[in-house]
């Protein structure tokens, strides 16, 4: 490790000024995704949330592709564990699911800069971060059924939320590659920018929060809105809202936040993510019956 910078061989991984940039790193194979990069990603996720130097996380890819899928060096064997001397025979965990899943437990808020085509994997990865932005050059793709296969890394769960029902099955169903503003206008994308201005833009959103907000508190927002996509009655909403607000309130945090406001100056928050979680987090972790 060499200051905010660690060694990885598909990813790259540093972080400046408190913002961790992780850029898919194979732009000879248009970063396609493979199981080393699955890894490492899986790694930089567990090193993001124990680093309280990280107030926020970009991804974007090198070159001039963000994701072009699944690594299909492997031929028409790629999808076929049975076949493949790689995986154990029969069901595997999908490798995109275990890294939506690993997202969607994060503590930092996470910001996909998509620069250029993501495709398969290289787009429902994004699913299950939190702010969305592309590139005009950018192209999207969710492709499964022109390969054979059906949708992966969650993305059966999480992309209707994004979208819609009715335009998650449309992407599905036809498999096609469409264009940046075809993703915008469906409601995948935060915003479009020039090329140029994509990262410019992907850091101001991560200032922001940095700057600005109790890192335990936007921690806790994180969850408390996936969380609550799944809850089948606002109650449950009511429940995590009150016990949130009752242990934050009481915290150094919750002190400085108002003092800082009444006083006309930068807040100081001095809670940490990695030590300061109020005592009831993960809550959804909690067992119905005991």
């Amino acid at each position: 490790m060499n200051g905010g910078i660690v060694s990885y061989s598909t990813i790259l991984y540093e972080v400046e000024e408190n913002i961790l940039t992780i850029t898919l790193d194979r732009p000879e194979v248009l970063n396609a995704f493979n199981n080393n990069m699955l890894e490492e990603l899986l790694d930089a996720c567990d090193r993001a949330d124990a680093d309280d130097n990280v107030k926020a996380i970009i991804v974007t890819g090198a070159g001039r592709a963000f994701c072009a899928g699944a690594d299909l060096s492997s031929g028409g064997k790629t999808f076929n564990s049975d076949a493949r001397n790689d995986r154990e025979s029969g069901i595997n965990p999908d490798g995109g699911g275990r890294l939506t899943l690993r997202l969607y437990e994060l503590n930092k808020p996470i910001i996909a800069a998509i620069n250029g085509p993501a495709v398969g994997v290289g787009v429902t990865m994004t699913l299950a971060m939190d702010i969305r932005l592309a590139s005009t050059q950018a192209k999207f793709g969710f492709v499964f059924a022109r390969r054979g296969i059906v949708p992966e890394a969650c993305s059966s769960y999480f992309l209707p939320r994004a979208v819609g029902i009715s335009k998650a099955l449309e992407w599905c169903y036809s498999g096609k590659v469409f264009p940046a503003q075809e993703a915008m206008d469906g409601g995948l994308l935060r915003s479009l920018h020039q090329p140029e201005d994509l990262l410019t833009e992907a850091r101001a959103i991560a200032a922001e929060i940095r700057d600005n907000t109790a890192p335990v508190s936007v921690a806790m927002v994180r969850h408390m809105m996936w969380k609550m996509l799944g809850a089948d009655h606002p109650m449950e909403a009511h429940k995590i809202d009150s016990r949130g607000v009752y242990y934050r309130g009481r915290s150094a945090d919750a002190k400085e936040g108002v003092e800082s406001f009444l006083e006309k100056r930068d807040a100081n928050y001095p809670c940490q993510v990695s030590g300061d979680m109020p005592e009831f987090f993960p809550w959804w972790e909690e067992r119905k019956f005991s």
